[in-house]
């Protein structure tokens, strides 16, 4: 009867929060381990399940690192990061491209479709979805005068988001799965980092919640505890003060201008918690590090 009545006492917890987000939409970056256990992406799936059957439009953007990163191994081609970003020449666009758009995209959709939701799987380049341009990194070191300027290959970065399919798909009460590719004027096509897409879709669609799953528990303060709370000047000191580092820092970027964009909350959590998504979004407290435009 205890667990019964515990039960009953969460379901009542999640009601006021349900009320809140029907109709809204929520856009959700799927990625690392998440994506490669058994166990979390059966749960992953009927989250998302869950969450539509009660009235939530869903946007799922899914990256693929872990497995991009198998594949060239067994091709034997070489992959290199700098600032968190993959190094992306010729070939390894040609890798990153089948694996994220031929394979993981539509195992998601499948593992989706088997959970109850209408998915459909897409690239950003399906219905120019996603416009893009190669990316410059430029590098400020203190220690020498000029700039380093880096060139990443064929990474590039979101200039416009067409929401168009995105809104048709959700009239029509499918869950669209995109895969961070996109293509500029000139039918070049780029390898995106996947939370930047996220981030461009949340602030194109103005989405109530963006959550970004990822591999830790969240922000992590210089003693390796987790910050549950931050607006954007909190967030801009921990940039100053060196504490964001390797690939938290397009996360919380892309955080920073999905906010400017319009999202109302970027939730950066755990991944590899079973039924995260439902407890960031439907409990009083969530898991995760959340940012906000201001704290009231």
């Amino acid at each position: 009867m205890k667990n019964i009545q515990a039960q009953a006492k969460l379901l009542m917890e999640f009601l006021p929060y349900i009320r809140k987000f029907k109709g809204e939409t929520i856009v959700i970056k799927y990625g690392g381990h998440a994506m490669t256990n058994e166990a979390l992406q059966k749960a992953f799936a009927l989250n998302i399940a869950l969450l539509q059957y009660v009235g939530i439009n869903v946007v799922v953007v899914h990256g693929g690192g872990p497995q991009i990163g198998k594949m060239l191994e067994q091709l034997n081609i070489n992959s290199t990061f700098r600032q968190g970003l993959r190094v992306t020449d010729d070939a390894t666009m040609n890798v990153v491209e089948m694996v994220l758009v031929g394979r993981v995209n539509k195992e998601i959709v499948n593992a989706l479709n088997q959970s109850g939701v209408k998915a459909v799987g897409l690239s950003g380049k399906d219905g120019q979805m996603i416009k893009a341009r190669k990316m410059e990194m430029v590098i400020h070191n203190p220690a020498h005068q000029a700039p380093e300027i880096i060139d990443l290959g064929k990474v590039g970065e979101v200039m416009f988001i067409d929401t168009k399919l995105i809104h048709a798909l959700l009239r029509d009460s499918y869950v669209p799965v995109i895969a961070p590719v996109g293509g500029d004027e000139e039918g070049e096509t780029y390898n995106i980092n996947a939370d930047a897409v996220a981030g461009a879709v949340a602030g194109a669609l103005k989405a109530k919640r963006l959550l970004l799953l990822t591999d830790v528990a969240g922000i992590m303060d210089k003693d390796k505890k987790l910050l549950n709370s931050l607006d954007i000047s909190s967030v801009l000191s921990l940039f100053e003060d060196g504490t964001l580092q390797g690939g938290m820092i397009p996360k919380v970027k892309c955080a920073l201008e999905a906010l400017q964009d319009g999202v109302e909350k970027v939730i950066i959590t755990d991944g590899r918690v079973e039924n995260g998504i439902l407890l960031e979004l439907f409990t009083d407290h969530g898991v995760g590090t959340e940012l906000v435009r201001k704290k009231a």
